[in-house]
């Protein structure tokens, strides 16, 4: 059986749009267009941390927000959603969920694909946490949404967005 690989993190905010300039300014991370759900107000990014997105996928970051947190932004609904593991394909997902599911593994959703084009099927660690087992063979139009772009696309225009820069000098803060 092939191992699954960390494919990414998710967080539930408050404000998209200040979370998503956040990631990318101190961190370099390249936003992709907005996913929106008109049913459910699920709205997302998902940034990604490589020079060459097509090229490699690479780390990615999910930021995750829907109306009611935007409104009553209680601490307690806000931070980590889930993480997700990657599998090679749509019969790995369902194979693993069902091996899960017949050893006492709560599946809470899916195996399905899902309204931004994933294939995927969420179970819960044994504290709770929702792990996300998705199909890697999604396509590139799908991980990578058109891109979100809210300066000058050339890095070096940007200041303090050379790889690295920001992140060096936000620890050097906190040692302060």
């Amino acid at each position: 059986m092939t191992m699954p690989h960390l494919d990414h993190v998710a967080i539930w905010v408050a404000d998209l749009d200040s979370v998503r300039d956040f990631y990318s300014h101190w961190f370099d991370g390249h936003a992709n267009g907005l996913y929106e759900n008109p049913r459910t107000g699920l709205r997302t990014h998902i940034l990604h941390f490589a020079e060459t997105p097509a090229v490699q996928r690479g780390t990615r970051l999910e930021i995750m927000t829907r109306p009611e947190l935007a409104e009553h932004c209680e601490a307690a609904q806000l931070g980590w959603a889930h993480v997700s593991f990657g599998l090679p394909g749509r019969e790995d997902v369902d194979r693993l969920a069902s091996h899960m599911s017949e050893a006492g593994v709560p599946v809470i959703d899916g195996p399905r694909q899902t309204g931004d084009g994933y294939y995927e099927a969420t179970v819960l660690d044994p504290e709770g946490n929702r792990v996300e087992l998705v199909a890697s063979d999604y396509s590139d139009d799908v991980a990578l949404r058109p891109a979100f772009r809210s300066g000058p696309s050339d890095p070096e225009a940007r200041p303090g967005s050379q790889p690295g820069h920001a992140v060096r000098e936000w620890f050097a803060l906190l040692r302060c």
